[in-house]
Order: structure tokens, then C-alpha cells, then sequence
């Protein structure tokens, strides 16, 4: 048999972390000032090296660029999560499962409809008996 999957590890359920405040955590706008105090603040006679500068230009770029990265997983990830469970059961209509009565005899049909009443989702399959099945009565899917 299949295990389900626990709705408590969800990313919805998870709690959104806490940002840090403080000097401990430095983000893109800490490093411009750094960046545009160390610049205001150089040696007239002694200026940056344009290799040192290129450098620190690279590690901003490359920091910026995490930064949108994590932000368009963490968007892909939500909409994955709030997609519709009916959209999600629907991927079985026309495939083969396979359940246990009962007795324990194995039995198989191909998923017909796709229903949610009250949270629940049930499968009708389309043999004689019109069976309705949930989610975690199903032990095989194939084509």
C-alpha cells in the first residue's frame, strides 16, 4: 500500500522565517553602502584598484542575483502548492488503478471521474459496480 503524503509538511504549513535584523546579516542595500562609503572614502593618491573594484562590482551582481533567484522559487513553489487538489486528481482520469476489497483480493479499473465533497476527493471507476475510491484505497496507477 501507498503511504499518503502528511499535509503537515507543506510549505504552506510552514511558518515564514524570521529576518534578522542587525550586523550579523548583510543584504544587497548594506553592501552598496559599504561599496559607496569605501568609494567616497579611498585615498585621492591611492585609488582602488580597478581589479578590486570589478571584483566587489561581481560579488553585488552575483548577490543580486540569488536574492531574484530565491524570490522566483519561493513564488514557484506557492503556486504549486495553492494549485486546485481537483487539477491534481485529475491526472488519473483514464489511467488504470488498482485497489483491495475487503477480502484482500486485488481489483482494477480505469478512473472515470474525479470528485470533492467536503475536502475529500474520490475517484468513480468505470466497471460494473460504478466503485468509488479515495485517494489512499489506491495502491498502483498505470497507463
Amino acid at each position: 500500500m501507498t503511504n499518503p503524503i502528511d499535509s503537515s509538511l507543506y510549505l504552506s504549513n510552514n511558518p515564514p522565517q524570521q529576518k534578522q535584523t542587525g550586523t550579523n546579516i548583510l543584504g544587497k542595500d548594506d553592501f552598496l553602502r559599504i561599496l559607496i562609503t569605501q568609494l567616497q572614502n579611498q585615498d585621492p593618491m591611492n585609488p582602488m584598484e580597478d581589479k578590486d573594484f570589478i571584483a566587489q562590482m561581481a560579488q553585488f551582481s552575483t548577490l543580486e542575483q540569488m536574492t531574484n533567484m530565491s524570490k522566483s522559487i519561493e513564488s514557484f513553489l506557492q503556486e504549486i502548492q495553492n494549485e486546485s487538489p481537483i487539477l491534481k486528481g485529475s491526472e488519473l482520469i483514464g489511467k488504470k488503478v488498482a485497489w483491495l476489497d475487503e477480502k484482500g483480493n486485488q481489483h482494477q479499473a480505469v478512473v472515470e471521474t474525479v470528485s470533492i465533497k467536503d475536502g475529500t476527493m474520490t475517484f468513480t471507476l468505470n466497471d460494473e459496480q460504478k466503485t468509488s475510491l479515495l485517494l489512499n484505497d489506491i495502491i498502483q496507477v498505470s497507463n
